[in-house]
């Protein structure tokens, strides 16, 4: 029987898609025709709770929108990290989809209750934080993202 996860988790609309890239002016002038001008992001390097453990990882990024869709690119650059899985995987492309939520504590306990695991994660601050989820059999990665900041 098909289960309605969408409805299950009670999801919002799909805010971001993200894409793992090797090469991040490659995907550039492959994606700027598609999507228009995108925004780099060098945050340097940045701690994450990375399945269980504290991890250090250096990505480059670049944000792009499709209607009120945003495109993130994301190139590796070091450390562990999910989308260096993804790249050890021989993977690139499209790598998770994103949902804003008001509270990621609750939304990440009601997925795991449907057979997610958090494996990435982070909490900013007060009313900001990011978890990533994924579940057997299933490549897709979903981002639930807590930002009260605006």
């Amino acid at each position: 029987m098909h289960e309605d996860i969408a409805r299950k988790l009670n999801l919002p609309d799909l805010n971001q898609v993200g894409f793992v890239v090797r090469d991040m002016e490659q995907a550039l002038a492959l994606y700027e025709p598609l999507f228009g001008p995108f925004s780099r992001m060098d945050p340097g390097p940045m701690v994450y709770d990375y399945r269980g453990v504290q991890e250090e990882c250096t990505m480059r990024l670049a944000f792009g929108k499709s209607g009120d869709v945003e495109i993130e690119l994301i190139e590796w650059v070091s450390g562990g990290c999910p989308h260096k899985e993804f790249l050890d995987a021989g993977r690139e492309g499209m790598h998770h989809l994103r949902f804003i939520v008001d509270d990621l504590d609750s939304q990440v306990e009601e997925a795991q209750a449907h057979g997610y695991e958090a494996i990435w994660g982070k909490r900013y601050g007060e009313g900001l934080a990011v978890a990533y989820m994924e579940r057997a059999g299933d490549p897709l990665v979903i981002e639930f993202f807590e930002n009260h900041h605006g």
